[in-house]
């Protein structure tokens, strides 16, 4: 009989996760959940690198990778981690983790030294946030109404979303309505085994204080996130898009905000996905907008 390898779930939240400089180390780990949470704080430690500190009203997000005994050694010796007990640089704990899956246990990494709360917070809970935010451009995925232009005519921002690349897709991702607003349901993306398609912008940084209004950044309804997004055949890391902080039970949309998805994704997704769309109102929610 051969013995099975034994494998350790870690939630990676900085230079560990996809893209980042330490991420060869669990690169041919298996992925677990890309868009994922635990309670902590985040800080800046000023060397390249965040610290994660305890909290049970603040919330830390990354990644989940399963990984070997060896690639968790190697961890270890990244993290400064020298087991229980020793002056650690950093000290790995376990923690309850919740992703879109449902909640799991996983290995987490924080910081030992009381000085953290010294230290610059980061903002969002997200070190991608923290590194990519602060570009003068970004490239901005939209798979629900702000596919559609109409509000931007309205708040007359048209002239900031004028910038198009093409078509994005989204892989391993969802269209989910798990947002309830007084009305009903609001788009999100969740994580999945099937794709969603959208319009990628090219924006300036300037236009991130409409898109956090509009998405309701500040009050904690939307979060910004970075994820992978393909255009013809080509991969564009970190790119923006807005995920639900608190999903819920899905719930359908109001016609007029599900008409303003339909009217922006007409003609530029594929004519499969937006069928899709309007299949998924009359699977989900019995609503008929044939």
């Amino acid at each position: 009989m051969i013995k099975m390898e034994s494998l350790y779930r870690v939630f990676v939240y900085g230079t560990l996760r996809k893209h980042e400089s330490n991420h060869y180390l669990i690169e041919k780990a298996k992925c677990v959940s890309s868009q994922c949470w635990t309670n902590g704080i985040l800080y800046d430690t000023g060397n390249g690198y965040p610290g994660m500190a305890a909290s049970t009203s603040k919330r830390v997000y990354g990644e989940v990778y399963e990984v070997t005994a060896k690639q968790l050694k190697q961890l270890d010796v990244l993290e400064g981690y020298e087991g229980e007990g020793m002056d650690n640089l950093y000290e790995r704990i376990t923690q309850v983790v919740h992703t879109d899956f449902g909640t799991i246990e996983a290995y987490v990494y924080v910081y030992a030294s009381e000085t953290i709360y010294e230290l610059a917070e980061i903002r969002f809970g997200d070190w991608k946030c923290h590194r990519y935010l602060q570009q003068d451009e970004l490239l901005y995925f939209a798979y629900g109404s702000c596919m559609d232009d109409e509000r931007f005519k309205r708040d007359n921002v048209k002239h900031q979303f004028e910038r198009v690349l093409g078509c994005g897709i989204a892989k391993n991702y969802s269209v989910a309505y798990t947002l309830k607003a007084r009305d009903g349901g609001r788009a999100d993306l969740i994580e999945s085994t099937e794709h969603a398609e959208g319009k990628v912008y090219q924006i300036s940084n300037e236009t991130l204080d409409y898109l956090y209004r509009r998405e309701g950044v500040a009050a904690h309804i939307y979060r910004p996130a970075f994820i992978d997004v393909t255009i013809d055949g080509i991969t564009y890391k970190n790119v923006l898009t807005f995920l639900v902080v608190d999903k819920e039970e899905e719930v359908a949309p109001p016609l007029h905000y599900i008409t303003e998805i339909l009217r922006g994704a007409k003609g530029f997704v594929s004519h499969n996905y937006y069928q899709m769309l309007i299949d998924d109102m009359h699977h989900k929610f019995g609503m008929n907008l044939q």
